[in-house]
């Protein structure tokens, strides 16, 4: 088995569309254990999805961001995230 007990993500094409609002740069996440997204500054309607982006490393605060306690940041993906976008728009 691999270093993670968790399942793969399914990425639905609700998972994708958070994926590409993450890559056009529109999102934010909590800095949470349990980051929930914000994408246009409103709450994604799919929280447990967000979760398991982020938990499957899809995901993650952006590089240099930082907030104190709980905050909002700017999400981006990961080079997991940026596979999986590709592989989806070369199809």
């Amino acid at each position: 088995m691999s270093g993670s007990d968790e399942a793969p993500v399914e990425l639905s094409h609700r998972a994708m569309a958070m994926l590409k609002a993450i890559a056009q740069q529109r999102a934010e996440m909590s800095t949470s254990c349990e980051p929930d997204l914000f994408i246009d500054g409103f709450s994604c309607c799919d929280q447990m999805t967000a979760h398991a982006l982020a938990r499957g490393g899809y995901v993650r605060p952006a590089t240099g961001t930082t907030a104190a306690g709980v905050g909002l940041v700017t999400a981006e993906l990961t080079e997991a995230g940026v596979a999986a976008l590709s592989v989806t728009l070369a199809a």
